[in-house]
């Protein structure tokens, strides 16, 4: 019998009842927290969009949704 994690659900925060410096601090946290979520979109969005990659020396081409490796040539 398996054991699952129980969903811990955020906890709801009354903007009203918090002091001003405890309100600046909750939204500056939501702030960077989204400030990384725009990054890390935008790097796998630059990521998606690109049609070759250099892996270890391998390059790895994505054209037509067909995965081609080869190594790349050294002069």
């Amino acid at each position: 019998m398996s054991k699952r994690k129980k969903t811990v659900k955020p906890k709801k925060i009354d903007l009203l009842e918090l002091s001003a410096s405890k309100k600046t601090r909750l939204l500056r946290e939501a702030k960077e927290k989204l400030r990384q979520q725009i990054a890390e979109s935008k790097f796998w969005q630059s990521f998606a969009e690109t049609e070759r990659v250099t892996i270890n020396g391998h390059s790895i081409n994505f054209e037509n949704s067909d995965l081609t490796c080869s190594p790349l040539a050294t002069t």
